[in-house]
């Protein structure tokens, strides 16, 4: 068993977290795919395809993350596991944690069940329940340099907060989507937020990328049931200085350190 390796160099290389004979969980870069889809027929860069010729083994994938949002992600490693695994996140048998950084000032703390409908479905399609709980762990404010405006033109300054994230339900698009019924858009979500805002903070903050990270993710083992806990490594990070591997496991890390957030309890 081999716990928190770096994966051989490849080009890119994918950092490996965790690895048994049944599974592996690795870090998402932002800006990959899972697998190869149509809607991205122009993407060349596949946790999938990657993920297997760096292990020299076929993979199976269990669940997915966005394009844009980066951090932990569990693959199968034979059918069996596949099986097993898939089902865990069919019935909500996981725990999954997120970090987000979001628009204005979100509320301390609040629970949204609000059912959603499938991105690609009509609009007489049946919704789905959906179920995610919010926490505000920090805001911050910025205000206009001297003869520029703020984020929205409407007021003095730009505020952001940054949010914990548990879905108890796997939706597409869910903690992105429950956000935006918050009012509270995602940083970078070119979809669900507004272009002039997401411009004027990715001018700031140096990065034009959607500000989703899955942190943390617990789940049974596929053959065991033990409980197993895998984390992208950024709330784990309290020494000083870059956090080794992925540069946008990096770039969470200078955003979370701006001198300007002001925590509402103690920081990630």
């Amino acid at each position: 068993m081999n716990h928190a390796t770096q994966a051989p160099d490849a080009d890119p290389p994918l950092t490996v977290l965790w690895r048994d004979e049944h599974l592996v969980a690795v870090y998402k870069p932002a800006g990959w795919l899972v697998h190869r889809t149509g809607l991205d027929a122009g993407e060349t860069r596949f946790v999938m395809q990657t993920l297997r010729d760096q292990l020299g083994q076929h993979v199976f994938p269990v669940h997915r993350l966005d394009k844009g949002t980066c951090g932990v992600l569990v693959m199968a490693l034979h059918s069996d596991a596949a099986r097993a695994l898939s089902q865990a996140f069919e019935v909500h048998h996981t725990r999954k944690h997120y970090l987000a950084v979001v628009r204005g000032w979100a509320p301390g703390a609040v629970e949204v069940d609000h059912a959603l409908r499938p991105d690609d479905a009509p609009p007489d399609a049946p919704v789905q329940e959906a179920h995610t709980r919010f926490e505000r762990l920090a805001t911050l404010a910025l205000a206009p340099e001297p003869g520029q405006t703020a984020a929205d033109p409407r007021y003095p300054e730009s505020r952001l907060s940054l949010v914990q994230a548990w879905p108890s339900t796997g939706r597409r698009h869910q903690i992105r989507r429950h956000l935006k019924h918050l009012a509270h858009p995602i940083i970078g979500d070119a979809t669900h937020g507004k272009g002039p805002v997401n411009r004027w903070w990715a001018e700031r903050l140096g990065q034009q990328r959607l500000w989703l990270h899955a942190a943390t993710l617990e789940l049974p083992h596929p053959m065991s049931g033990e409980w197993l806990s895998f984390s992208s490594g950024l709330l784990a990070a309290s020494a000083p200085g870059p956090l080794p591997g992925p540069s946008d496991r990096q770039d969470w890390q200078v955003l979370l350190q701006h001198p300007a957030w002001c925590f509402d309890r103690p920081s990630p």
